[in-house]
């Protein structure tokens, strides 16, 4: 019988579970997990990721949203979010949590002006765009939520990026050739993501960060998000390079069970399974991670 082939989702398990760390306790301290990014302070490294459609997705959850950037705002942490409605952002931000708003790649150009617009208004963090949702899987512009997407081409982003003075992110980066093309336009960061596994056979977002890292030599912040449900993933991520890590699909059982607050506890929870791993390996604070810790076994 031929053996199943791992989808790329289980391949990102895999490849997460094969990095082990060295100890390094002599000359240790207590680390310091705060962080800060464009310029405001924050407890941990480890953000919310860019969800949509909570409440639809979930009925159970009808206020899903807000109590989502709850979670962030209790546990002081980054919010981000994905589709959704003007309203919806206003809302959102009105909980006080620190947002960043991803859009799609919509064909309708004045509604993506309008939604980085709204996002001005609203105090966001940062704006920026979902770039891999620009196909469909048979590699035609894509439908999502029965609106129409259309592909983008470098000069597109680079309007989108100097139509704001909030950073613009590129989410969807799973190459050094896109990485340098973002700090080419001036993007104010980007999210080394392979969407959940959406294309099969992509590559694991840590196996190529590394890379990216080094190639765009800290112009940016360079985010990842993908398969991290645990304080010793998000460290992983962070030694290879990362400035943050979000959690996406881990937190939706917490949420659903306790609201925002539960979900904060568990992120409160993953932030202390990180500073428990950076203190076994010398890691002071958020600037202080060596990827010679890591040893892939396997």
């Amino acid at each position: 019988m031929t053996e199943r082939a791992k989808t790329t989702k289980e391949v990102t398990r895999d490849y997460f579970d094969s990095l082990m760390l060295e100890m390094r306790l002599i000359d240790s301290e207590v680390p310091d997990t705060g962080t800060e990014l464009y310029g405001k302070k924050f407890q941990t490294p480890i953000m919310t990721a860019a969800l949509s459609h909570l409440g639809t997705f979930h009925p159970d959850m009808p206020n899903g949203m807000v109590q989502y950037a709850e979670s962030a705002r209790i546990s002081g942490a980054v919010h981000w979010i994905g589709m959704g409605s003007d309203e919806e952002f206003e809302a959102v931000t009105a909980t006080g949590a620190q947002t960043i708003r991803i859009i799609k790649p919509y064909a309708d150009e004045e509604k993506i002006y309008r939604m980085i617009h709204c996002a001005e208004r609203c105090g966001a963090l940062a704006v920026g765009m979902d770039i891999d949702h620009m196909f469909d899987l048979k590699g035609n512009p894509d439908v999502c939520r029965d609106e129409k997407m259309s592909v983008k081409s470098l000069g597109d982003l680079r309007k989108y990026v100097e139509s704001t003075e909030l950073p613009f992110i590129i989410k969807g980066v799973l190459s050094v050739r896109d990485a340098v093309k973002c700090m080419e336009i001036g993007a104010g960061g980007i999210v080394v993501s392979n969407h959940g596994g959406r294309l099969n056979g992509t590559l694991p977002p840590l196996c190529v960060l590394p890379e990216i890292v080094k190639a765009v030599g800290g112009q940016f912040p360079v985010f990842v998000d993908c398969g991290i449900c645990s304080g010793m993933d998000a460290y992983k991520a962070l030694a290879l390079g990362a400035s943050a890590v979000s959690v996406g699909g881990h937190l939706i059982p917490y949420l659903k069970k306790g609201g925002g607050e539960a979900a904060a506890v568990r992120i409160r929870e993953m932030t202390e399974e990180l500073k428990g791993a950076m203190a076994y390996t010398g890691v002071r604070n958020m600037h202080e991670f060596d990827p010679s810790v890591l040893r892939r076994i396997g």
